[in-house]
């Protein structure tokens, strides 16, 4: 032992070993950058099993945390909500869509009684930026620089066509609805990235900190993709959609993302078996263009990481990347008839069996709270703190990225905000996780969409898809929900059904039948 240390406290020097072992803090409060794709599977990123190229986002994984059970809730607009505000969708008044009827859970805009990211990161010194989609509320005074945000750019209302504007979505740069039109070689998802590629830019030289938000609406319907980056996947998924569900699942347990005792869950019954399907070409076409969707996704991701190196800034910067909900069964076929998918005049999505292989090995799709609709990656990277790649299986939600980014950014949660009492957080910080690998603990999580409902309490979760019974399922046995324990365990089934109810009556969830007379009444008055 050098004769130094020979004379220090055992404890002095016990902490100076842990030290030297420990990534130091950063010496100032990070930048954050929360990049969220728009309706994509658990398996579409190659860094969670896909065949799908996406090199950048599978860079982040390879140096940073790989969440394997981290939540959304199920649907666009609701994700946003709780991801924006730190609590469940329904006490920030989304917990539905932008419809409002006119119950204080389900408003279509976020409330008076949530703060935003933007509220609280902006009362910190954060500069506040964001590109993409809103999709919590529709007219003023409810868009991004109306809830903290310094400047925006983006889709106000809900997915578009990629090529050209939608007519009836608004687009706003600030507070100015605009429409992009004669732009040359427009496509959606790099404007977006475009414009926070100049935010950083406007920015460049402020001392604060940034927070950066780009809410992508790739790969959501329509399927539209340059073709150049279509042609890399034609004829890849010539081989079905049973072929590509086993190759994935293989991939999955080989990076350590699935527990083999996982079953993969049988094909969807709405799904045909590959060798029956006349249409192959087709449907190989339409698969070949959602992963062009999500590779362009990948490639602006790496233009804006260049950025953030140019920049000086990538080192110190807390990147998140997630789903708003799992892959999208939705069979839309709308545009020009004949016209190609990919195409600007097409207007289509890849439909339930390719879903299916979007959610391997989970069941269901976005809408529903089993697996496979609320499961998402979750990527956090952090150069100047987390120096090595891991996977965690610490369970974690959406509701968790307030918290989270308070607590890295040094920031006050308010108990009040213009005038009104503002909830309590519901999430808990990462940042343990993310710095040492420690334990969140064991919490319920709860779900509610559209009458389906389910909670989480440590590997017990009970699970109803409307208008059905209560399933119980061991996620640490059987993530992929095959087993059904409800009858063999109804005690527990009562407890977790009890802390649902408690929850709902809590948090304003109310009964989807009732919301649908509300709707009927609204539009027939």
């Amino acid at each position: 032992m050098p004769l130094l240390l020979r004379h220090f406290n055992p404890w002095l020097l016990a902490l100076v070993l842990m030290a030297s072992e420990t990534p130091a803090a950063p010496a100032t409060r990070p930048n954050i950058v929360i990049i969220l794709a728009d309706d994509m599977g658990f398996s579409d990123l190659g860094c969670y099993g896909s065949e799908i190229a996406t090199p950048h986002l599978d860079g982040l994984a390879d140096t940073g945390v790989r969440f394997t059970q981290f939540y959304n809730t199920a649907r666009c607009c609701p994700s946003r909500a709780s991801l924006l505000t730190g609590l469940y969708s329904h006490q920030a008044g989304v917990g539905h869509m932008i419809g409002d009827y006119g119950l204080p859970g389900y408003r279509g805009f976020l409330n008076e009684r949530c703060v935003t990211l933007a509220e609280v990161l902006k009362g910190a010194g954060y500069r506040t930026l964001m590109t993409g989609k809103w999709h919590v509320g529709e007219k003023r005074p409810h868009w991004p620089l109306d809830r903290g945000f310094d400047r925006y750019l983006g889709l106000i209302s809900g997915g578009s066509n990629y090529f050209r504007l939608d007519p009836e979505r608004t687009m706003a740069r600030d507070n100015e609805s605009f429409r992009p039109d004669g732009i040359e070689n427009f496509y959606l998802t790099d404007y977006f990235t475009d414009g926070a590629i100049a935010f950083l830019e406007d920015y460049r030289d402020e001392a604060n900190p940034f927070f950066l938000y780009v809410a992508y609406t790739a790969p959501h319907w329509p399927l539209h993709a340059p073709q150049e980056d279509i042609n890399k996947y034609r004829g890849k998924y010539l081989k079905g959609w049973d072929a590509l569900r086993e190759e994935r699942r293989h991939r999955m347990i080989e990076l350590g993302l699935l527990d083999p005792k996982w079953e993969l869950t049988a094909r969807d019954e709405a799904a045909p078996a590959w060798d029956q399907v006349e249409d192959k070409e087709l449907r190989d076409l339409k698969m070949a263009v959602y992963a062009a969707q999500i590779d362009q996704m990948d490639q602006n991701i790496g233009r804006l990481l260049n950025k953030l190196q140019e920049l000086g800034k990538r080192d110190n910067t807390l990147i998140l990347f997630l789903a708003d909900n799992g892959g999208c069964a939705e069979e839309i076929n709308r545009g020009t008839p004949g016209a190609p998918p990919g195409s600007p005049d097409s207007f289509l999505s890849y439909g339930l069996p390719w879903a299916n292989a979007s959610n391997t090995p989970f069941r269901l799709y976005k809408h529903w709270v089993h697996e496979g609709g609320i499961s998402t990656p979750l990527i956090a990277s952090w150069p100047a703190v987390i120096r090595e790649g891991r996977t965690t299986g610490e369970v974690g939600h959406v509701i968790d990225l307030m918290p989270t980014c308070a607590d890295v950014a040094q920031a006050e949660y308010p108990k009040t905000h213009r005038g009104h009492e503002i909830l309590p957080m519901e999430g808990k910080s990462l940042r343990a996780v993310l710095e040492s690998g420690a334990s969140l603990g064991e919490r319920p999580i709860f779900w509610e969409h559209e009458g389906n409902r389910a909670v989480r309490v440590g590997k017990w979760k009970l699970v109803s898809k409307h208008p059905g019974a209560w399933q119980l399922f061991d996620l640490e046995a059987d993530r992929s929900e095959m087993h059904n324990l409800a009858d063999a365990d109804p005690d527990r089934v009562a407890r977790l059904a009890a802390l649902y109810e408690d929850w709902a009556e809590r948090c304003g969830a109310r009964d989807w039948e009732e919301l649908q007379e509300i709707r009927k009444a609204k539009r027939n008055p």
